[in-house]
């Protein structure tokens, strides 16, 4: 019997331990109490500075072209989220105003756009499949929130290749975005 339930433990820690990286990769937060929003990003991504861009921007250390970054942007006055659009008229703007701009040589297609609601706030979660010049493909995922007059965008941007592999740690940094 007590055989039984040390082989049992036994393989429950080894089974965590193994796959630790499940329950705590997306565990690291990243508030802005002067802007006003936060999301957690995953274990082994660092912030780097850019300038003339996003107001922040983590990435991958050892993938460094997988980014997470914070874009904010004024909204005409008093216009909320549903009144810039819906999450498909919204999503069209973003990918052919941000993400593939005209002369870019990049292709966004906007793959899914949804609306969900937190803390009475409106979010419109954001799916492209991207087409850079040089052939690379790269999944984009990107929550859109409007508050106190702002346009928050959280942009996250993986390579095709990797994205099986981080598809729901990006998900649950999506998930985590707040604006207040």
């Amino acid at each position: 019997m007590w055989k039984k339930i040390i082989f049992i433990l036994l393989l429950v820690f080894a089974f965590s331990f193994s796959h630790s990286n499940v329950a705590a990769a997306v565990g690291r937060s990243y508030v802005d109490t002067t802007n006003g929003y936060e999301f957690s990003y995953p274990n082994g991504w660092v912030q780097v500075k850019v300038a003339d861009g996003p107001d922040v921007v983590f990435h991958d250390i050892i993938e460094i072209s997988e980014n997470i970054s914070v874009v904010i942007s004024p909204v005409p006055e008093g216009k909320t989220l549903k009144e810039l659009g819906t999450p498909t008229e919204v999503g069209y703007r973003l990918g052919k105003k941000a993400l593939a701009p005209e002369g870019s040589g990049r292709k966004a297609e906007l793959v899914n756009a949804e609306e969900r609601e937190s803390n009475g706030t409106t979010y419109y979660l954001l799916e492209y499949a991207i087409a850079l010049s040089n052939n690379e493909q790269r999944h984009n995922l990107a929550s859109v929130a409007v508050s106190r007059g702002k346009l928050f965008t959280l942009n996250a941007s993986i390579p095709e290749r990797r994205w099986g592999r981080v598809k729901g740690l990006i998900e649950e940094s999506l998930k985590s975005f707040s604006v207040y």
